[in-house]
């Protein structure tokens, strides 16, 4: 990252110059909000900065998950369990839905220390609120999942106990919700 003269940070392999200042030399200004016209509020910009105003949805757009349109919180609806690997030990929560298998910190479950696991979307465990399941999926990776040894081709249901195998990594499968409880 680098920073321009007025403090902003920008990625120079992205942009020549920064792209919230504008270009110098040519009639481009600074980066601006959208429209307020096609809003229907104020949208106010100081200092090169998009400001919301007061009645601004906070998170317009963000998909809201099953449990938490329903009970205002993403409960933990299992776990998996690294149990051979890099980060042998760890636990790392299931939450409703679908639940990113990969080594960058932005996934659902992040395998930070096996460099062999894709960075992004290396596989999915998903959970069903409504049909009380929970499936295994490959992921975009061109690495290949193993489920209970065998190579993931297509989504599998999971049962307690299951194995995952993704790069060095083996994970042990623990649901929390099934046939003896769900969250209501």
């Amino acid at each position: 990252m680098e920073r321009c003269p007025s403090g902003h940070f920008f990625d120079p392999a992205k942009h020549t110059n920064c792209p919230h200042c504008g270009v110098e030399g040519l009639d481009i200004g600074p980066t601006r909000g959208k429209s307020s016209s096609t809003l229907g509020v104020t949208v106010p910009v100081v200092d090169s900065k998009t400001l919301p105003t007061a009645g601004w949805p906070e998170n317009e757009g963000v998909t809201v998950g099953y449990y938490k349109q329903k009970i205002g919180l993403e409960p933990v609806v299992g776990w998996l369990v690294c149990v051979d690997g890099p980060d042998r030990g760890r636990d790392y929560r299931i939450r409703s839905q679908r639940n990113f298998i990969g080594r960058d910190p932005r996934m659902d479950i992040c395998l930070a220390g096996d460099p062999q696991v894709s960075r992004e979307n290396h596989a999915v465990v998903s959970y069903d609120p409504r049909n009380n399941g929970f499936k295994l999926a490959p992921g975009d990776s061109r690495s290949i999942t193993y489920y209970n040894g065998q190579s993931l081709d297509l989504p599998t249901e999971l049962k307690p106990y299951d194995t995952i195998e993704v790069g060095a990594s083996r994970l042990l499968f623990v649901p929390f919700c099934g046939d003896r409880y769900q969250w209501q």
